[in-house]
């Protein structure tokens, strides 16, 4: 990939988005991209993380494994999104293993280069801040999620915590533009995959979502109506 290409995808990620061509270059030069296949395991919980990875093409799960083997996923990323920062941060271990869940091309960035980038470049910084700011508050409405007892109104909510990610408004509704099975539901909502399966058939019969060809997702304006409210903080 040359620079230009670079230049071209780094624009896109939240972190460098508001940089100049020239400030761009000086990350460019601290980073090396590399390609990583669907299902490849990119980094593993509890390694000691040297490196910031930014998604310049394609999406990832961060997961943590259950004594019993169950997966939980913490959070997906999509191009433009970086993970890693935290170890770097505080020198502690990853908190998750992050898994490509399709063909993604990933840069990575050394720690001393990170630290670099961040104490000379205040625009990163602030956006480094705001980008953790929104995390930690993503964080807060996954507790409030988990408090619910009812299957329906974990998903309900779950959903609706995608949309500022992946929401995309049409006439129909709002379509999430992020294919997930029952079981992706299940791992991030820690319900059984059966009791997805009945709460995603009831809302399709009520007509509150349509689950579209290609597998997304579109909340109708019934859904809307009838949404879970998340507190603004």
């Amino acid at each position: 990939m040359n620079d230009q290409n670079k230049n071209n995808f780094l624009k896109k990620t939240e972190i460098f988005a508001s940089l100049t061509d020239k400030e761009m270059e000086q990350i460019i030069n601290k980073m090396v991209v590399k390609q990583f296949k669907k299902n490849e395991t990119i980094l593993y919980e509890e390694d000691t993380s040297e490196y910031m990875y930014v998604i310049l093409l394609g999406k990832v799960k961060a997961v943590r494994t259950t004594e019993d083997g169950k997966e939980i996923i913490l959070a997906m990323h999509k191009s433009g999104s970086f993970f890693g920062e935290m170890s770097l941060i505080d020198g502690k271990t990853a908190p998750a293993s992050v898994i490509a869940t399709e063909d993604s091309l990933i840069a990575i960035i050394a720690k001393k280069d990170f630290f670099s980038i961040i104490f000379l470049n205040n625009k990163v910084t602030s956006n480094l801040l705001q980008i953790l700011c929104s995390r930690l508050r993503r964080c807060w409405d996954t507790i409030q999620l988990l408090n619910f007892n009812n299957a329906s109104n974990r998903t309900k909510m779950l959903l609706l915590m995608l949309v500022d990610d992946y929401g995309e408004k049409t006439p129909e509704g709002t379509i999430l533009n992020i294919k997930l099975t029952h079981q992706d539901i299940s791992n991030m909502t820690g319900l059984t995959r059966e009791s997805v399966t009945r709460v995603i058939d009831k809302l399709q019969k009520t007509k509150e979502i349509i689950v579209l060809k290609n597998k997304s997702i579109c909340l109708t304006p019934a859904f809307v109506q009838d949404e879970i409210k998340i507190p603004i903080k």
